[in-house]
């Protein structure tokens, strides 16, 4: 059986039909939409479903990705902090000591740099602010809605999503991401984003207050100590951008220095005044769980210091060695619930190092840029990367599905801002 070739009239629709704009807005909303679903999409058809779904994405943006190309600035645009850390991922498959299990890993992780990379070039940052609002909006909404049925309406816990039915107690509540830590922090993201909504009026003022009073009251129905932490440091970070956008140009560089040197003294403070801090709020049981784990994490380390076992992403419990990970009576971690201590595990102290610049490097961009730029929507990478990055200290969210793919987001965003290889050619040419 023979298949007809296409012909260049049909190449040339397919081609308008990627580079069509309602193209990349419904492709990205559907990108966020199964990355921040993927635990629910996992749930009810499996991973099976959630990988058919993934490279379908995959192949439709990178389709449309190379159709716009010629309208595409490439110069300066992808990080090569972020090509560099994605390359040892890739290039651990080498000496992993779980190749089969590395090799998915790595696929997955590449997926969802494809997707983030797609979302930023494709997309202005008011539109990638209203797509995750849309997602957000509707996440949410289903997840109180189950709340609902599971807490109020049957009383009985629906295990195959990870809902304990505890509406009526007031929490902790699951939703559809499988955890109170990952709806809280979902929440947390939403709640950014519908504030950065509101005050740029990118959506009504009915619908962005309903949106507020809808992440507000899942954060504290998640009733997760992490967040509520990370919520007091987003909103002490929210503070410190809305002073820095309110000083003149020429003293910014002076306050900027002042944030940075108030943040290490709280830094430095919480740190030793840490047993208090956790006893605030009532994080206890999560802390004596989590030390368990790095303890086991770190003597692991110990073996494979400087290159690690082999990037993995989500662990897998069927995997020399995470079932030594198995705590009696605890659920089996899929994680070491700390990114930066997945990153030193997974690929070794050169990789920690890789990672922690691109991170230094992502968020220093996206905070000059938040202050600097007049639009308040440059403050959304700003607020969401706090969140990530301080939620990593307890959680391995930024590296995997909506955490890596919005970390994608605003390192491309920042760099396509503040490129230093573009302002290093502007310069050159300037002078020749």
């Amino acid at each position: 059986m023979t298949f007809p070739r296409p012909t260049s009239d049909t190449v040339a629709a397919i081609r308008a039909f990627l580079a069509d704009p309602r193209f990349a807005s419904a492709s990205t909303l559907a990108a966020v939409g199964m990355a921040v679903s993927a635990q629910l999409i996992q749930n009810l058809i499996g991973w099976a479903g959630l990988v058919a779904i993934l490279i379908t994405l995959v192949v439709l943006m990178s389709g449309s990705l190379l159709a716009r190309r010629d309208d595409i600035e490439w110069q300066g645009l992808l990080p090569v902090s972020l090509l560099m850390f994605v390359g040892l991922a890739t290039i651990s498959l080498l000496w992993s000591e779980y190749q089969w299990a590395s090799l998915g890993g790595v696929a997955y992780l590449l997926a969802f740099t494809i997707l983030g990379i797609s979302v930023a070039l494709t997309r202005d940052t008011i539109q990638i602010v209203r797509a995750y609002g849309d997602v957000f909006r509707l996440v949410l909404g289903v997840s109180i809605a189950v709340e609902i049925v599971s807490g109020l309406l049957i009383d009985t816990p629906i295990h195959f999503l990870g809902v304990e039915g505890r509406l009526a107690e007031l929490g902790p509540l699951q939703g559809i991401m499988g955890s109170r830590n990952q709806f809280g922090l979902v929440a947390l993201l939403a709640l950014i984003t519908f504030g950065v909504e509101f005050v740029t009026r990118s959506v009504s003022r009915r619908t962005a207050v309903a949106s507020l009073v809808l992440a507000s009251a899942s954060v504290l129905l998640s009733r997760s100590p992490v967040m509520l932490a990370v919520v007091v440091v987003v909103a002490a970070a929210a503070g410190a951008l809305a002073l820095l956008r309110r000083v003149r140009p020429e003293q910014r560089r002076v306050w900027q220095l002042v944030v940075l040197a108030a943040a290490v003294v709280a830094a430095i403070v919480v740190w030793f005044a840490r047993a208090r801090v956790i006893e605030l709020f009532s994080a206890n049981s999560e802390l004596g769980y989590r030390l368990t784990l790095w303890r086991g994490v770190l003597d692991l380390i110990s073996r494979n210091p400087l290159e690690g076992w082999g990037w993995i992403g989500y662990w897998r419990p069927d995997v020399q060695p995470f079932p030594v990970f198995a705590i009696a009576g605890q659920r089996e971690p899929n994680s070491a619930l700390n990114a930066y201590l997945d990153v030193w595990f997974q690929l070794g102290l050169i990789g920690l190092l890789l990672f922690l610049g691109l991170v230094v490097l992502t968020f220093t961009r996206s905070w000059l840029l938040a202050g600097q730029r007049r639009s308040l929507i440059f403050a959304w990478p700003a607020l969401v990367l706090v969140a990530l990055l301080s939620a990593s200290l307890a959680e391995s969210s930024l590296l995997v599905e909506y955490g890596w793919m919005t970390f994608v987001v605003c390192s491309v965003k920042a760099a396509r801002e503040l490129s230093w290889r573009r302002a290093f050619a502007r310069t050159t040419l300037d002078t020749a």
